[in-house]
């Protein structure tokens, strides 16, 4: 948007069909300004070469592109890529059409919702936008079977909620938005509630379970991590949370600690299949010892989770 309005020359790249091992998913983007590459990448190698090049030219003749690039396994060997696959990509230039900046602005704020963009244009750039629900399986980007269209579905990023603001919930809190995620930070201590220990694009609520699922129902798409500061503030809340529709989640602690609190809440009346699938200790075992390192373990499982990798 910064290009277009400022009058400058810029093209999109999408990486809309692929088949086989390829180095990036579809849906990675690319900008390309009037010099070449500014934000993203969609492969490197002589596949990012052609593809700015491409760029330049769509910015010139105001006109998109469709490349295909097959990566054999000796191309990809030479480029030091692990692919041997076939990747479509799509090259848009960014025009100042009225029409044409109305659905970009309106997907730039859009949450959920399909993008279609023709891939040939004849008088004028052709974008649509339908504001519809759309699930979490499938690709982010894809061309129609006719190739007369990419279609994109646009989801929200899945939300983590980190219990706890103390030196490990705040690290995570830090990292898990650097990745990506929708974080909101939930502490019953008002000091460590404090939105100005965190940054803007970080949610946070002063207040215990209760209070945080009235005001955030939990969904499958919701991770939750539980990083409190004792074994009695986890339990209380890892009862009401490991039978939520939550997709993940997790507590910080060790074995022995999931041994302690399991047996409580079994106790207590909590299903067994409930609690089996909450992960303790919370993470990838790293070996991490610092809130940061710790952080590194959790956000790294999240975002296995968040890719469907087991």
């Amino acid at each position: 948007m910064d290009l277009i309005h400022g009058g400058a020359s810029g093209a999109l790249a999408t990486v809309a069909r692929v088949r086989g091992s390829t180095p990036v998913p579809a849906g990675t983007k690319m900008l390309v300004g009037g010099e070449g590459r500014l934000i993203g990448s969609v492969g490197g190698g002589c596949v990012e070469a052609d593809v700015i090049e491409a760029a330049l030219h769509a910015q010139a003749e105001h006109r998109p592109a469709l490349l295909t690039h097959h990566l054999n396994a000796d191309l990809a060997g030479d480029l030091g890529l692990s692919c041997g696959g076939t990747v479509d990509i799509f090259v848009e230039p960014l025009m100042a059409d009225e029409a044409y900046v109305r659905v970009l602005e309106i997907v730039a704020t859009a949450e959920s919702g399909l993008v279609r963009t023709a891939t040939e244009w004849g008088d004028g750039p052709v974008k649509t936008f339908e504001p519809v629900a759309v699930g979490a399986s499938g690709a982010a980007a894809t061309l129609t079977r006719d190739g007369r269209f990419m279609e994109e579905r646009l989801m929200p990023a899945p939300r983590v909620f980190v219990f706890g603001a103390g030196h490990v919930g705040t690290a995570i809190a830090r990292a898990a938005e650097a990745a990506g995620f929708r974080v909101i930070v939930i502490d019953d201590r008002s000091e460590y509630a404090d939105p100005a220990r965190f940054s803007e694009g970080t949610a946070v609520l002063s207040g215990d379970i209760d209070t945080a699922l009235s005001r955030y129902p939990l969904t499958a798409t919701d991770a939750v991590v539980i990083a409190t500061r004792g074994h009695r503030n986890d339990a209380v809340i890892l009862e009401r949370v490991a039978t939520s529709p939550a997709g993940y989640v997790g507590l910080l602690g060790s074995k022995r600690k999931k041994a302690v609190v399991t047996k409580g809440l079994t106790a207590a009346g909590v299903p067994a299949t409930s609690l089996r699938r909450v992960r303790v200790p919370v993470g990838l075992a790293i070996g991490a010892v610092t809130p940061e390192e710790i952080a590194v373990s959790v956000v790294a499982e999240l975002i296995a989770w968040r890719r469907g990798r087991p």
